[in-house]
C-alpha cells in the first residue's frame, strides 16, 4: 500500500526536524492507519529506545502488538510503559495502560 498523504507530509517535516519526538510518533501512527503495523510497531520501539519518557509510545507500541496477537510482548511494553507514565506522573496514562494490561 503507497503511503498517505498526511504521511508523506508527517516524513517530509520529519526529514528537516528527525530528532522531533512528536513527529516521529505521529509517523508511526500514520504507518499503522497505512496498514504497516509490524513497520509501526518497529518505529515505536525505536522511539521508546531513544525517549524511554515519551509514555504514548509505549501505549501504543503495546496496543498494536496485542492487536497482532503478540500479547506477551504486548504485557513488557506495557509494562515499561507503566513504569515510564510513573516516573513522569502521568497518571491518566498509568491507569489506561494498566487497565489495558489487565485485559491481555
Amino acid at each position: 500500500m503507497a503511503p498517505s498523504a498526511r504521511r508523506e507530509q508527517i516524513a517530509q517535516l520529519l526529514s528537516d526536524s528527525p530528532e522531533d519526538v512528536f513527529l516521529r510518533y505521529a509517523l508511526a501512527l500514520e504507518t499503522a492507519k497505512d496498514g504497516e503495523t509490524a513497520e509501526a510497531i518497529s518505529q515505536l520501539a525505536a522511539l521508546t529506545a531513544a525517549e524511554p519518557d515519551y509514555v504514548p509510545a509505549w501505549f501504543q507500541q503495546g496496543q498494536l502488538l496485542a492487536q497482532e496477537g503478540q500479547t506477551d510482548e504486548a504485557a513488557i511494553v506495557l509494562r515499561q510503559g507503566i513504569e515510564a507514565a510513573r516516573r513522569t506522573g502521568d497518571e491518566h496514562a498509568l491507569a489506561e495502560m494498566t487497565g489495558f494490561l489487565d485485559t491481555l
